[in-house]
């Protein structure tokens, strides 16, 4: 029964549950960011440049037999272009979004803390008894 504490006290810490949320969230966001590059980004680079398909882009290394039995082998660099722009769009959006989260956190260190609070009226009425009584 030990093991079964153990692994429930591991699983229910804030890291790992912070850690599954963080990988669901940027699961999602890959796929936004997939989007935003396949379907908004790519199709006037491709229409730019004569009405290209990147996915469609390949090297074909060895032609399909006759018969239909052997696939034709393709080198498929259109397809790592995508990959590469959905990489490089990612990068900068994450590397943006820490830049603005440390921008923040340098902002609240440089902040003056705020000033003390005055005595409550308790406090003052407190102090108002000592003083009384020491003279």
């Amino acid at each position: 029964m030990g093991m079964v504490q153990e692994f429930k006290d591991f699983a229910v810490k804030g890291n790992v549950i912070d850690l599954a949320v963080g990988v669901i969230i940027g699961g999602a966001f890959g796929k936004i960011v997939s989007s935003l590059v396949d379907d908004v980004i790519m199709p006037p680079i491709g229409l730019a440049l004569g009405g290209v398909n990147f996915k469609t882009l390949a090297i074909t290394l060895k032609e399909a037999s006759a018969d239909g039995k052997t696939a034709a082998v393709l080198l498929k660099y259109g397809n790592f272009l995508q990959v590469t722009f959905d990489f490089v769009i990612l990068a900068l959006v994450i590397f943006m979004m820490v830049k603005a989260i440390n921008n923040m956190k340098k902002a609240e260190a440089a902040a003056p803390p705020p000033p003390p609070a005055g005595p409550t009226n308790e406090e003052k009425l407190l102090m108002e008894i000592r003083d009384a009584l020491k003279k």
